[in-house]
């Protein structure tokens, strides 16, 4: 089915035919066959599904279609400042036909901003609960007055504690019945049920692939590898299958970032992303990944959700996840909106134990394949790492016998006593 079968509004329909899109996909084409009709919706979709603009389309046709003289505003609550700016963007893109204002709220910047912004009006805000919350425990952002609500990635909100914050932020609102609300995740599990049951208004469940948690579209390897040449393989996959882009996962933030330098070091353009960062670098560093400034993108699963990369060809678990949940949301960076992708993971003696475990959650065996001595590349930079520990080796290591009277004080000299045991 297309958009323009919708019968939605002009100006909206030639923001949908600007973005790009045309056909709908499985999760738009259900999702707002119920929501256009302003019924509320809980729906199971796997990421790169179209989710993003099934909401956005419902919110702003219903907001056109209004008719109501009372303003009311849309709330989308995300786990991530990276996708609360990822759909603050694409709010902006499908409504720039639209006489809307939208507006993005998150912490670790400074409140002048989103305060002015809340001032002047707001149509559509996106953020993260704990800004959310806290500007509306200031009187700055009226509950009262959402309209629309939209839960999105409901799964990673409640796995990241975030369900207290929900919680508070929901009972500050109209009841279920003044407003229409929609909540999205990977896996409608117990908790995301219940709060779906408890705070929407008998939404339709609309479950998309609930068996199949990974895309087809995504070809999928695996490599039994040690420790110490995992960079020697990773390396000689770059160089053999030259991909355009890449992301490639870690578990540890020093891992992350050693290994981009080491991609560096071998003529790769790469960096790293991990949560430490501080936010205005995390934003500048995605933003310029995402306009190909640089190829390889290494990072902890800070980046796993909520990053949504067009035509990323590439996904590499350098670092198997330990949360068996993160192999499919780390996957699901490629192969989105019905292109296709490679996903390459590594099982390694420290991390393959959790190998079981993820091929026994996506119901499926990663096809194994053999690394031959010429996939695994000469690593260019471990010179430099042997160099970097030598400089930070302590220079005077020796004893004071060995080294008598070189670092002494003036006037001062060692004296060897005799051991004795205490009296």
């Amino acid at each position: 089915m297309y958009f323009n079968e919708l019968n939605l509004h002009p100006s909206l329909l030639r923001g949908i035919t600007e973005r790009g899109y045309t056909e709908m996909t499985a999760v738009q084409e259900q999702t707002l066959s119920q929501t256009l009709l302003g019924k509320d919706a809980a729906v199971q979709s796997q990421t790169g599904t179209g989710k993003t603009a099934a909401f956005l389309v419902t919110i702003f046709e219903r907001m056109l279609g209004r008719a109501t003289p009372q303003r009311k505003r849309a709330l989308i609550i995300v786990p991530t400042r990276e996708l609360a700016v990822q759909i603050e963007g694409e709010a902006r893109l499908l409504s720039r036909h639209l006489d809307f204002t939208v507006g993005c709220f998150f912490g670790g910047v400074g409140y002048p901003g989103q305060l002015a912004l809340l001032k002047k009006g707001v149509d559509l805000a996106v953020g993260t609960p704990g800004r959310l919350l806290d500007l509306s425990e200031r009187g700055h952002l009226r509950l009262k007055e959402v309209g629309w609500l939209v839960i999105d990635e409901a799964d990673r909100l409640f796995d990241m504690g975030f369900l207290p914050d929900i919680k508070r932020l929901l009972a500050g609102m109209a009841p279920p019945s003044a407003r229409q609300s929609m909540l999205f995740s990977a896996t409608l599990n117990r908790v995301s049920r219940r709060i779906a049951a408890e705070y929407l208004n008998h939404p339709a469940f609309i479950e998309l692939t609930p068996e199949q948690l990974t895309v087809d579209t995504i070809t999928q390897r695996l490599y039994h590898v040690k420790s110490h040449i995992k960079a020697n393989l990773l390396l000689g996959i770059l160089h053999q299958q030259k991909p355009r882009n890449a992301l490639i996962f870690t578990n540890m933030r020093h891992s992350a970032a050693r290994l981009a330098k080491k991609l560096e070091l071998n003529g790769f353009r790469a960096r790293h992303l991990s949560g430490d960062l501080p936010q205005s670098q995390r934003l500048r560093i995605i933003d310029d990944f995402m306009a190909g400034k640089f190829s390889f993108l290494v990072a902890t699963d800070v980046a796993a959700r909520g990053l949504h990369i067009d035509d990323l060809e590439m996904v590499i678990n350098y670092d198997l996840p330990q949360d068996i949940e993160n192999y499919v949301h780390r996957i699901g960076r490629t192969a989105r909106a019905g292109n296709s992708g490679q996903a390459i993971s590594f099982a390694c003696e420290r991390f393959g134990k959790h190998l079981d475990d993820i091929e026994s959650f996506i119901a499926m065996k990663i096809p194994v394949e053999t690394a031959a001595a010429s996939l695994f590349a000469t690593d260019n930079g471990l010179e430099h790492e042997l160099k970097m520990r030598a400089h930070r080796r302590p220079q005077n290591s020796g004893s004071p016998q060995r080294n008598s009277g070189r670092n002494q004080r003036p006037g001062m000299r060692w004296e060897r006593k005799p051991l004795t045991s205490p009296a």
